[in-house]
């Protein structure tokens, strides 16, 4: 764990059942067949000089350095390219190869800058490194010829790092990193013998097509790519694994530190989520960490017209506790609730959660999963019977058929986009249901087969409609239903699919998909082998959601696609820790593991463990806090880690929430929107102060290892522990190892999870117990969790949000890849750099009609209020649907949403508000005046000392 550079074997690991015996220097080594002779000799110890290999790409064999002796062959093969055979012998070291080895470091050396000394990567260099190792003491074709670096311009355009093509050695590592790792294609390499270079399309990196994610220059072996923070501060002297706090992918990074002080985060090459690869955000964008905005201090005051006040840990906690007591001694035990939080860890959330029940008294407990996946967690469990994915992400090597609904993935979950592009390189097929245009419909070497652009709210037609196609064609799996399924319920929703009200003909009109292309895309689904489902809050954000996910999984289920590598029913969860939020209980219906309060066994067993009696009744929902709050009944929250001021549908009733309150404490890492209507500041802890777990989109659970000492002094758990003791319910936990070990022995699907056994498998896929001791990657492979699957009837209701004369345009809403979620961390580094605002995309014909040019200022109304933003005219948008991202604050995309909701979970239909768009000369509406006034009279209330 504390090891700052990783070992490289220089080629990829093969997977085989055949086993190859060779010789290496006269030793016996056995590997799988498809090894590379490099490979091989990397597995016994015995290390070939490289430049041009690496084990995250393919072997491409130009350095000629690893060059070996294979008896019975002539010349000297290189190592990389050359596939062991049984009984090869080889040696890696002799007088003629070494002489071979100098004379071809010579070359590279008498190319190169000698500044050594003053390079960034001096002491971490590979080029550095097989001079040593190849024993270099001279260079005879000295330095005064034509060299590289007399004529090379140093780019420094992009924020996170340098490209110095002096340093460049040809060998093509970057650019077959950004073809095989990242699939974006954005390098190549230009030229032919001493005129070879890399090049980032004729321009400079900041402008080119590269996505910044770091791959190319992992792969470098020189500082020709270098980040800027290795230059600033110098080589990290010990690294700690941990796990990133973006995006639900949840990748494995190596945080490399000098001192105490993160020098880079590197992508780790043992990440079971990731494989060593990596986006902008989480190899990049972590600075937010140490930003100058981080308030460290506990702070309180008595109205939020009031300054704010710096005080102690102790007196802020006394004084949040003294306030719920005083709130539930006058107003009653309901009076007062709190909100987990999805960046946080499990123990974290879990904590939150308990201190509800056990302190508070009550089930007025709720997570930001209400406003993205709760309609998930409803769906599958109804149908399935676990609330979850189906699929590890490695699954998706395994598909024939990808079928991508309402999500976003080289935007939103960028890693895991780059491995589905992989396999769509390799030959998978691609279906795509969005209103937009996205990415993936149409990029580098990867196209869709169908796009059913759909009209944003119609997505249960669309899904009835391909259900209806296999059934009515006879594309069905009739065996699987049979043998896996409820009958009488299969035979009810049979007889209801194959209504010829759902046909693609009857729906076309509806959806706007013409008929032609959705049977085709059924069919595909139906017959073109293993089918994966990948969907995101295109499905879930709608009046419709839980719906939709269990159409989802009618469709899965009858086409037999559940239970093996490469199929599956697979929500791509938004935040880090968005699925274990929900795994531990943030709900107010729910106990950790999904379980509901009313069953008295389950209130007994947690009861006894608590050492109180829980409430049998489910509490208030976010929404249901809202209206109870202006309704007077509501008066105290505690909100750990999430920002429901901007994050929340319909902002100005959300912000008269918040003022009707007594108390509201925020602990968080910032003055977010949220907390300048607080009167309790609690500091909050960054992912890389803390210790924990998150659990990702495929459920796996990793850890999360303190790096740096909390800036505030105290993590987020400790500091849950303090308000519960306060409040009179002290929880004895000293290290959140043990309330790991709570959770397991309180959660069945958790039995078998510990820090310990995290650390001895890097990660683990819950469910996690005796029977599955390693974990479990696919779910429901012989039986589903609820014994047999259930098709479930799924009528298309459409929303109430309907176009009119007034409100023509439909806008929907989603995420780009340089931010995050409401911006707070992503707002606060270079990635501004790509992004620096929200703006409104909206189709040229939508433009014209509207008078509206790229650039310009152009007002959005809606029947819940109006913003301003510019315009950017785009194709990816079909004519009558605008769309805008929400990352930041002032741009109040918020106040245009509606209240309109999931009718089983209350999660908000951001993608359904009808709009009318027009250009103005005015760069701020009133909402977005006024909220500028609040802002700064908030920032005015903030101590003077603070570097704010």
């Amino acid at each position: 764990m504390y090891s700052v550079k990783e070992p490289d074997a220089g080629t990829p690991e093969r997977k085989s059942s055949e086993q190859v015996t060779l010789e290496i220097d006269g030793r016996a080594v056995t590997v799988p067949a498809g090894t590379s002779v490099m490979r091989a000799a990397a597995d016994a110890g015995v290390r070939v000089p490289k430049l041009c290999a690496t084990e995250s790409l393919e072997a491409f064999g130009s350095c000629r350095l690893c060059l070996v002796q294979i008896e019975g062959r002539r010349g000297y093969p290189a190592s990389c390219t050359t596939i062991v055979e049984p009984g090869m012998k080889v040696k890696t070291q002799s007088d003629p190869l070494a002489k071979l080895r100098r004379g071809v470091m010579e070359m590279y050396i008498s190319d190169h800058p000698l500044d050594c000394l003053t390079c960034p990567t001096n002491g971490n260099c590979e080029l550095q490194e097989q001079a040593g190792v190849v024993g270099l003491r001279e260079v005879r074709y000295g330095f005064d010829g034509a060299n590289h670096f007399k004529q090379a311009e140093k780019d420094t355009s992009n924020p996170y790092f340098d490209f110095d093509p002096a340093k460049c050695i040809a060998c093509s590592r970057c650019v077959r990193a950004c073809e095989e790792v990242q699939g974006t294609f954005a390098l190549t390499l230009q030229g032919r013998g001493f005129e070879s270079k890399i090049a980032s399309g004729n321009t400079d990196f900041k402008s080119s097509e590269c996505v910044s994610c770091g791959a190319c220059v992992q792969a470098c072996p020189t500082a020709t790519l270098v980040e800027k923070s290795i230059v600033e501060r110098g080589q990290p002297d010990h690294s700690v694994v941990t796990t990133c706090a973006y995006c639900g992918v949840g990748c494995s990074f190596r945080a490399e530190v000098k001192g105490s002080e993160v020098v880079r985060m590197v992508p780790n090459k043992d990440g079971h989520a990731n494989h060593g690869h990596s986006c902008v955000k989480g190899r990049f964008a972590w600075g937010y960490a140490t930003h100058k905005d981080r308030i460290t201090k506990p702070m309180i005051r008595r109205s939020i017209h009031d300054p704010w006040r710096e005080v102690s840990w102790d007196e802020a906690i006394a004084y949040a506790a003294s306030e719920f007591k005083r709130i539930q001694a006058e107003h009653g035990r309901g009076a007062v609730g709190g909100i987990t939080s999805s960046r946080c860890t499990n123990e974290e959330t879990y904590l939150v959660q308990k201190l509800v029940r056990a302190a508070f008294g009550n089930n007025n407990v709720d997570t930001c999963a209400r406003v993205c996946h709760s309609p998930t967690g409803y769906g599958l469990k109804t149908t399935l019977g676990e609330s979850a994915g189906t699929q590890n992400f490695d699954s998706v090597e395994h598909a024939d058929v990808i079928v991508v609904i309402g999500a976003n993935p080289t935007d939103a979950h960028p890693v895991f986009a780059s491995q589905m592009k992989r396999r769509l390189r390799a030959g998978a097929r691609l279906i795509v249901i969005d209103p937009r245009g996205i990415d993936l419909v149409r990029s580098a070497h990867v196209e869709a087969a169908h796009h059913l652009q759909l009209r944003p709210g119609t997505n249960v037609a669309v899904i009835n409609a391909l259900a209806h196609v296999v059934v009515t064609e006879g594309l069905h799996a009739e065996s699987f239903v049979r043998t896996r399924c409820e009958q009488p319920a299969f035979d009810k929703w049979k007889a209801f699919i194959s209504d010829p009200r759902h046909a693609p003909e009857a729906t076309e009109e509806i959806t706007g998909v013409p008929a032609a292309e959705l049977r085709a895309a059924a069919r595909l689904y139906a017959t073109g082998g293993n089918a994966a489902i990948y969907y995101g809050l295109g499905v879930t954000e709608h009046s419709q959601g839980s719906t939709m996910v269990m159409g989802i999984a009618n469709l899965a289920m009858v086409t037999g696609n559940i239970g093996r590598p490469g199929v599956g029913v697979n929500p791509l969860r938004g935040q880090n820790n968005v699925q274990g939020s929900c795994d531990m209980g943030s709900f107010p219906h729910e106990l950790p593991g999904y379980r509901h309060v009313s069953d008295p066994a389950v209130r007994a067993l947690f009861g006894a463990a608590w050492g109180v009696d829980i409430d049998s009744e489910p509490g208030l929902r976010i929404p249901n806090m809202f209206d109870a709050a202006i309704g007077g009944s509501f008066k105290g929250l505690y909100v750990q880690g999430e920002d429901i001021a901007q994050s929340d549908p319909n902002t100005q009733h959300v912000f008269a929430a918040l003022e009707s309150l007594e108390c509201l404490v925020v602990q968080d890492l910032f003055i977010n929107e949220t907390a300048k209507f607080a009167h309790v500041f609690l500091p909050g802890s960054s992912f890389l102060e803390k210790d924990g777990t998150f659990t990702n989109a495929e459920r796996r659970i990793s850890r999360v290892r303190k790096v740096t000492p909390p800036l505030a002094g105290k993590a987020d758990w400790e500091t849950t522990l303090a308000l519960a003791e306060a409040l009179g319910y002290p929880m004895q936990y000293t290290h959140p190892s043990q309330i790991m070990d709570e959770i397991a022995r309180l959660t069945p699907t958790f039995t078998g999870v510990s820090y310990a056994r995290l650390d001895e498998l890097g990660s683990i896929q819950w469910p996690c117990n005796d029977k599955a001791p390693g974990g479990t990657p696919v779910m429901h492979i012989d039986e589903f969790v609820r014994g047999k699957g259930k098709f479930v009837i799924t009528e298309y209701v459409a929303t109430q949000e309907r176009v009119n004369r007034k409100f023509p345009l439909i806008l929907t809403t989603g995420r780009i890849l340089s931010q995050y979620n409401v911006g707070a961390q992503t707002r606060r580094t270079a990635n501004n750099t790509w992004h620096d605002e929200d703006r409104l995309e909206l189709h040229p014909h939508d433009a014209e009609q509207r008078g509206i040019k790229d650039g310009e200022w152009c007002k959005i109304v809606s029947r819940a209020g109006e913003t301003v933003l510019r315009a950017t005219i785009s194709e990816r948008m079909q004519p009558g649907v605008v769309y805008t991202t929400f990352h930041f604050p002032g741009s109040g995309a918020n106040v245009i949403t509606t209240e309109n909701s999931d009718w089983a979970t209350n999660c908000p239909e951001y993608k359904v508000t009808a709009v009318q768009v027009s250009p103005t000369t005015e760069p701020a509406s009133k909402w977005q005046r006024r909220f500028g006034e609040f802002s700064e009279q908030q920032d005015a209330l903030l101590p003077q000392s603070d570097p704010r």
